[in-house]
């Protein structure tokens, strides 16, 4: 079994920064991407950004310039470096992981639980 743990949100003011991180557990043999998603009220789950097992990165328009995504492979930790913030932003937060387990061999999506992020003064 795997379990994906996000931590750091929480209330910011417009312009502040939040450093999310999401750390993965269990029977793990290798993960592949890892990425973050958020959702807003009353609004669809959507993609921020992604990391690849090689280091390459991708992001959302809506949030190119101001997040950056990076990983520690040997704590099987993805994080979300998040400046300039925007109400905009405010979302529950989650992130994601392509993992592969070995005994049984299984190679899935895992999900966090999600963490909030407020911005508002």
């Amino acid at each position: 079994q795997v379990q994906l743990v996000e931590s750091g949100g929480g209330l910011v003011q417009p312009g502040g920064s939040l450093r999310l991180s999401c750390a993965a557990s269990g029977n793990i043999f290798r993960i592949n991407s890892m990425g973050w998603y958020r959702q807003a009220p009353g609004k669809q789950r959507e993609w921020v950004a992604t990391i690849t097992s090689d280091g390459s990165t991708n992001y959302a328009e809506s949030v190119k310039g101001r997040f950056t995504i990076s990983r520690d492979d040997a704590k099987n930790t993805v994080y979300l470096q998040m400046n300039s913030l925007k109400p905009e932003d405010t979302a529950v937060f989650y992130c994601n992981a392509d993992v592969v387990t070995l005994l049984p061999y299984t190679a899935r999506a895992y999900w966090g639980q999600g963490t909030q992020v407020t911005v508002s003064s």
